[in-house]
């Protein structure tokens, strides 16, 4: 633990330490989130928890906890969502299995608002552009709010 970013230890989701980037030239910049990874499918999830001290971040755990509990479920509201959006009429149940197969959660998100964040990777890139990903966010009741594409 640093006194500049102290580490949340959460004993669901572990140590969450501030995001930080490592430039090519040396610089490191610091990002308004924390974050930490989770075992998933035989990979890792990231999380992610908008706040730049654990005073901001310790009160949206909670949510973000009961997100990964449900994340299987959550997941599937989440391809479903994006089949949904980017269709021009009724999804065919194929067209929602399938994607429930392609698009592969990489990272969950915590906003202040009390959002979360689901965001998806194209695994077989049939679906979106490289360096495009669709993500979900869900509101209260895990409620669909909106869908994007995030580059």
């Amino acid at each position: 633990m640093s006194d500049q970013h102290p580490i949340v230890d959460d004993d669901v989701l572990g140590p969450l330490t501030r995001a930080t980037t490592e430039l090519t030239d040396g610089e490191i910049l610091v990002h308004d989130w924390y974050a930490a990874t989770l075992p998933a499918d035989g990979g890792e999830l990231e999380i992610m928890v908008e706040g730049t001290s654990p005073e901001e971040v310790v009160p949206l755990l909670p949510r973000l906890r009961d997100a990964i509990a449900r994340i299987d479920a959550l997941r599937r509201i989440a391809s479903d969502a994006v089949v949904t959006r980017f269709s021009t009429g009724d999804p065919e149940q194929h067209e929602l299995d399938d994607a429930a197969t392609d698009l592969v959660l990489e990272t969950v998100e915590a906003s202040a608002d009390g959002t979360i964040v689901l965001h998806l990777i194209d695994s077989c890139g049939e679906h979106f552009p490289e360096g495009y990903w669709p993500a979900v966010h869900l509101g209260a009741g895990d409620r669909v709010e909106q869908v994007t594409v995030e580059a």
